[in-house]
């Protein structure tokens, strides 16, 4: 079901492990665990990446996926599952200077580990890829 992304920024703004969905060479989904952050003043998703990264590739080849967060079993036979959506809409490849963004996206997720990680990424060719989002799907809950 279609929402608004107003409708779901609560469960966008949690630190929860995202699926993006991309398409490779041969036209085959790839799916790929990772962080996210949600961007509010811009209605956009952003998510750090290493520029030879499978997921970086497929979207340079086809800039468009869709990110899906939450939607998860309940632990336990609880039956249901946890509130989730699905963005769709069109990627960029952005260049990382000083790994804000990456800093940004690593102290949401570890906030005390953060700056271990960061040191240990400090040498390292980051992209960020910024999901303009056309599209909110509702998964469940």
């Amino acid at each position: 079901m279609s929402v608004t992304l107003k409708e779901v920024r609560d469960v966008l703004k949690q630190p929860l492990v995202a699926r993006l969905g991309t398409v490779d060479a041969e036209g085959y989904p790839h799916i790929t665990p990772l962080w996210f952050l949600l961007e509010d003043d811009r209605d956009e998703v952003v998510i750090m990446a290493d520029r030879t990264a499978r997921k970086v590739q497929n979207l340079v080849a086809h800039p468009r996926g869709a990110v899906q967060v939450g939607g998860d079993p309940l632990p336990d036979g609880q039956g249901g599952h946890t509130p989730g959506v699905m963005l769709q809409g069109d990627f960029a490849v952005e260049d990382d200077p000083a790994h804000a963004v990456t800093a940004r996206i690593t102290r949401h997720y570890l906030p005390a580990a953060a700056d271990q990680l960061l040191e240990t990424w400090k040498n390292d060719d980051i992209v960020v890829l910024r999901l303009k989002i056309r599209k909110v799907i509702r998964v469940s809950g």
